[in-house]
């Protein structure tokens, strides 16, 4: 994450609505509700869903969505012909992803579903239109869902806002334990797959979006390398940093996924080598990835409560053949935070203009619209925090103006020297991705505890990057990150598999109202008799 501004997690950005008219006059286009599937006390068990037909795992997501969602408001809308799609592929369907439910964050376009960016201003905003990387999922035989919430407008609409909440989707919980947040922007991805409803979600990050959520929730996030994955239909942030990518219970499911949406695009300038570099990710897994491979360890980015589990993947990745070479301390040539941020906000408004005019949707065309919409509905759109890293990004100059130009290539230096020197003899560096879950806070907004330059630095430079889960602590899920040269996303995927395979199976969440009350830490907090 960067250390200048506030975080910002990524996402992009969606449109819709007027920018002057009331929420009166444009209402939420209403979701299919996940209450609609019947929620039996046999539901609260979720069945295996690759042991189902098509027909079968749409029901059983559908039914666990409704038992869970009122808890976690992980899930915006659900997609009203899934149950029809399941049906047309198990009856004549094929593809590696055959009848295989999955759920795409509401800034991926896909045709017959509002992409609401989690915002009033976007409620009708129902293009027709599937993203690219929604066309390849179809083609490899997905069940398109439903859409899932987000952090409002993936965070960048105020440096005081809280992961996780959106005026149409509200406060995304933590499965782990419902009073913590679940970082962002991707928060209803991450927690989605952590709480079962499927093994499969596409998230988006600009820098933090994937990484985090999915850490946080105990899943695997991959934010690919930049220029991977198609951006067309996405709405954006950042033409320089913004990545779709898998959110998945497992590494082989990441493989798997990153293998149908990877590709070119020629809609997306960004994806002209992607064809060229792209592979089957999950045929080149295997369990003795990491034997013989020099992984660098970033040992002093740990702490927040990560050591212990730290320590204890560092063993497994010895376990699994791997070499670790120690890096004691690590000094930035540069302070490219405030450099990354100028380039966020003018590529923001470029970005979004863009986006906005190519929707077939009436509704606003500027971010000066999105601006309007949000002060004549204040009350709520920004009930807990305003929109002024909007209105920073509306005073920018363009992407002609030599200022940020001049940020961009210089916190592309930075950040692609560095990586590069810190991954100068070696296959990949690892590290705590993030500390544990903190908890909501409508006062405060987030309070993160602490981050790491090095998943910031590869969001900037558009390397890979990878996040496993790695361990619990007082049992809120913690990541373990592999960073690794750009293109490198199939070796890291490698070594995240080869790492799981020795760490094991994952525990799953208990909805635990707080972690203060699940059985291994209430008893601590009582008196002790004496």
């Amino acid at each position: 994450m960067t250390s200048g501004p506030r975080i910002l997690f990524l996402a992009a950005l969606s449109l819709g609505g007027c920018a002057t008219t009331t929420i009166e006059q444009a209402p939420l286009a209403p979701p299919i509700p996940v209450a609609d599937a019947a929620a039996t006390p046999q539901a609260l068990v979720r069945p295996d869903l690759e042991q189902l037909t098509p027909v079968e795992s749409v029901r059983a997501s559908t039914a666990w969505i409704a038992a869970q969602d009122p808890k976690l408001h992980a899930v915006i809308a659900l997609d009203p012909t899934a149950s029809a799609q399941a049906e047309r592929i198990g009856q004549a369907g094929s593809g590696p992803m055959r009848g295989r439910p999955i759920l795409l964050k509401d800034n991926i376009e896909a045709a017959g579903l509002p992409t609401t960016a989690g915002s009033l201003a976007l409620a009708g905003n129902n293009t027709g239109r599937d993203a690219p990387i929604v066309t390849r999922l179809r083609a490899a035989g997905a069940v398109i869902l439903g859409k899932t919430n987000l952090s409002e407008w993936a965070n960048i609409r105020s440096n005081n806002s809280i992961s996780g909440w959106s005026a149409v989707g509200g406060q995304t919980r933590n499965p782990y334990a419902l009073d913590r947040n679940t970082c962002g922007s991707s928060s209803g991805s991450g927690a989605a797959v952590a709480a079962g409803y499927a093994d499969y979600a596409i998230g988006s990050e600009t820098d933090g979006s994937i990484t985090c959520p999915a850490s946080m929730n105990g899943v695997v996030g991959l934010k690919p390398t930049m220029g991977l994955v198609s951006r067309t239909h996405i709405i954006p942030i950042s033409e320089s940093q913004d990545t779709a990518g898998p959110m998945t219970r497992t590494v082989a499911q990441a493989a798997e996924l990153l293998t149908v949406i990877a590709g070119s695009d020629p809609a997306d300038p960004a994806t002209v080598e992607a064809d060229r570099r792209k592979t089957d990710y999950a045929a080149g897994l295997s369990p003795d990835a990491l034997r013989g491979k020099k992984i660098a360890v970033l040992r002093f980015a740990a702490g927040f409560g990560t050591d212990a589990v730290f320590e204890q993947a560092l063993a497994q990745l010895k376990q699994a053949g791997a070499e670790l070479i120690e890096i004691k301390t690590f000094k930035p040539t540069g302070n490219y935070g405030g450099d990354e941020y100028a380039v966020l906000l003018a590529e923001l408004k470029a970005g979004m203009k863009s986006y906005l005019e190519s929707s077939p949707v009436a509704g606003p065309k500027t971010l000066a619209d999105l601006i309007a919409f949000n002060k004549a509905n204040a009350a709520a759109e920004m009930p807990l925090f305003a929109q002024e890293t909007f209105e920073e990004a509306e005073k920018t100059k363009g992407l002609a103006d030599p200022a940020y130009k001049k940020a961009r290539a210089n916190s592309l230096r930075i950040t692609s020297t560095d990586l590069d020197r810190l991954l100068k003899g070696v296959d990949a560096v690892v590290f705590p991705t993030r500390p544990a879950a903190w908890k909501i806070d409508a006062v405060h907004g987030d309070m993160s505890p602490g981050g790491n330059a090095v998943g910031s630095m590869a969001a900037v430079a558009g390397y890979p990057h990878l996040t496993v889960p790695m361990g619990l602590v007082r049992g809120l899920p913690v990541g373990l990150s592999f960073v690794g040269p750009k293109w490198s996303d199939g070796r890291l995927l490698g070594f995240g598999h080869a790492f799981e395979q020795v760490r094991g199976p994952f525990p799953r969440p208990n909805f635990y109202p707080s972690i203060e009350t699940s059985p291994d830490v209430a008893p601590a907090l009582e008196p002790q008799r004496r």
